[in-house]
């Protein structure tokens, strides 16, 4: 039997460096739908993010943590393109750079995109 993961509304804080005040909950939760979706829509998959697996997770959780950084910064995300804004949020100082994340998402994208055979 295979554990599926979830991605939570702190792992997306996590990866960014960011409290709940600066994030709240209801905010995460809603960029994690929306990177749901879009991974959806990029691999042509029924995802659940309350019940994934570990690549899916991680590519949710990294797509979320770039919307949060263009919500930090004044900036605009739809889907897969980002556009970070101007704003200088020193809460953002710990953060991984956007290069990085994104690099990281194209390749989890690949692999999520590849065939699986499943067994009989």
């Amino acid at each position: 039997m295979t554990v599926l993961a979830t991605v939570s509304a702190n792992d997306i804080r996590d990866v960014v460096n960011v409290s709940s005040a600066e994030v709240p909950d209801a905010k995460a939760l809603k960029m994690i739908k929306r990177a749901e979706v879009a991974l959806e829509l990029e691999t042509n998959r029924q995802i659940d993010y309350a019940d994934c697996t570990d690549v899916e997770k991680e590519f949710i959780t990294v797509l979320a943590a770039i919307y949060v950084i263009c919500y930090l910064t004044g900036g605009s995300a739809v889907a897969l393109s980002f556009q970070v804004g101007d704003q200088n949020v020193s809460a953002l100082s710990k953060a991984p750079p956007l290069e990085v994340l994104q690099s990281e998402l194209s390749r989890m994208l690949e692999k999520l995109r590849e065939p699986t055979v499943e067994r009989a």
